[in-house]
């Protein structure tokens, strides 16, 4: 692979690796969206409106992280190249405007508004709008090598316009709109924490549950769009660099790499150490909930082991001081 470098002719080995660099990112975040996607499945959290939200968006990065390693470094032309080339553009821009959907259900969370009605939409917009951008570019067979993975080719006519057109312009819309958003959820999550705080004994214990879900809901989803904002800063740079110059940049192409993939990573990361996960990581609850999803499994291993029946309370299951965890999922 590093004997045929285009790239970099006179540093056959900086494809080598740039490759190994974006086979194990992609690598990682493949395994941390596999992570998120199986913990909400095995606890079905899925049942919950914010929760179908990050699911959708640990898809959208696994799909994208298995796209990102189809070819090496180089690339050759062809199917698979073109292929790769339309994946990743669908499934970049599907993730960013799931984060985009995230920030805008925190932001009608924030006023009271309840967004669930707008799942279908958020789905419709996320999985359907990135089609178009993304076969856009075959009208002109522009897709082709383009650095560490296949995308709009740098060679071809008009690959500045056609690269900005079908990815950077959505992207630096939104990064917009997810700054000024980011600002206002920001400020009023703290002004409506302060409140709440305030008039805690005021209330209702009816009233004071139903802001604590409120706000779980609302610290749940807010990381995901931070995260993304940042990791969006070096491929941008990058591309606004391919644009004014015609040398490849090393360092540029290697942060790049990096960033892109690793998403889904920093998102399983976020959803880990989410408190509401943590309650969960732990053999016993794990253990009743894989028993939920499998009773004949669960049956057969009472009658060899004598263990206790699906849904009989057992020592292990509960904490002390730490309530029981379905109440606190928040739909």
């Amino acid at each position: 692979m590093a004997n045929n470098c285009t790239l970099f002719l006179d540093k056959q080995h900086y494809c080598t690796v740039i490759y190994a660099v974006k086979q194990t990112v992609s690598s990682l975040e493949l395994i941390g969206s596999l992570f998120v996607i199986f913990i909400i499945w095995l606890f079905k959290t899925y049942k919950y409106f914010h929760q179908r939200l990050i699911l959708a968006l640990s898809v959208a990065a696994l799909c994208g992280s298995i796209s990102f390693m189809l070819t090496g470094v180089p690339q050759e032309r062809g199917p698979l190249c073109e292929l790769q080339a339309w994946l990743i553009t669908y499934f970049v821009l599907a993730l960013l405007f799931w984060v985009c959907c995230i920030t805008f259900n925190i932001w009608r969370a924030l006023r009271g508004d309840r967004a669930k009605r707008l799942e279908k939409l958020y789905h419709f917009v996320s999985w359907g709008v990135p089609v178009i951008f993304a076969s856009a570019p075959f009208s002109e067979n522009v897709y082709g090598p383009a650095g560490p993975w296949c995308w709009v080719a740098g060679d071809v006519e008009k690959s500045a316009i056609w690269r900005f057109a079908t990815y950077y312009i959505p992207l630096f819309i939104c990064i917009i709109g997810l700054f000024v958003a980011y600002i206002y959820i920001f400020v009023t999550h703290r002004r409506q924490v302060q409140r709440w705080e305030g008039i805690h004994r005021m209330n209702n214990a009816a009233d004071v549950e139903q802001r604590r879900v409120l706000m779980n809901h609302i610290n749940s989803l807010m990381a995901y769009p931070f995260i993304y904002l940042v990791l969006s800063l070096a491929p941008f740079i990058h591309r606004v660099y391919n644009a004014v110059y015609s040398d490849p940049s090393f360092v540029l192409i290697l942060l790049h790499v990096i960033s892109i993939p690793l998403t889904g990573l920093i998102n399983a990361i976020a959803f880990g150490v989410n408190k509401e996960t943590l309650n969960r990581l732990n053999w016993a609850d794990m253990k009743v909930a894989f028993q939920q999803h499998f009773p004949s499994w669960n049956q057969g291993m009472d009658r060899s082991m004598g263990e206790h029946q699906l849904g009989e309370p057992t020592q292990c299951t509960e904490f002390p001081g730490r309530s029981n965890t379905r109440s606190n999922t928040i739909k």
